[in-house]
């Protein structure tokens, strides 16, 4: 059974309640993997379910192999993040996974108020490092496919359906 490494810490993209809440559950994921797609309602489900008992947190490991935009898309997001908009630019790239090609992510962060400068900033790589950052972390907690969850810290090798999550939340 793996664990995470890095532990979670407030540097991590977090949401919901507080780190030591109790309940920590830690996403890697891929914004164009189709199992994460599958994956996004199920933990929205749960977040609804258990709201301020649940901190979740979401690291990237984009597996651009497979999937030639998850790594851009991870660094809108990043970037995004730096004008507190991260969850918002996530749902989008969750909810948008069939397009997300440079024109559709420069729009969408538009949309969400990244200004020119920041957007030209994500376009030449400014944020790579911290998607490279998180993907190294994940390589050490053990990731080897997405979407891959860690409940307080022990990786969930289980179904990622909100039932199964919820159980083995301890919440069911």
């Amino acid at each position: 059974m793996s664990h995470l490494t890095p532990v979670v810490s407030a540097a991590d993209h977090h949401q919901g309640g507080a780190l030591d809440c109790g309940l920590v559950l830690v996403e890697y994921g891929d914004f164009e993997c189709p199992y994460c797609g599958q994956a996004y309602p199920e933990v929205k489900a749960v977040q609804r379910e258990l709201g301020s008992k649940l901190c979740l947190v979401f690291r990237h490991f984009p597996l651009k192999e497979a999937h030639p935009h998850a790594e851009r898309a991870a660094e809108f997001a990043e970037a995004a993040a730096t004008v507190g908009r991260f969850w918002e630019m996530h749902d989008w790239l969750y909810e948008h996974q069939d397009d997300l090609e440079e024109p559709s992510l420069v729009k969408a962060a538009r949309h969400l108020g990244l200004d020119k400068k920041l957007i030209e900033a994500t376009l030449e790589g400014d944020y790579a490092g911290a998607v490279a950052q998180s993907f190294r972390g994940g390589i050490r907690s053990g990731v080897n496919g997405t979407p891959c969850f860690f409940i307080n810290g022990t990786r969930h090798d289980g179904p990622w359906d909100a039932a199964s999550l919820l159980r083995a939340l301890g919440r069911t």
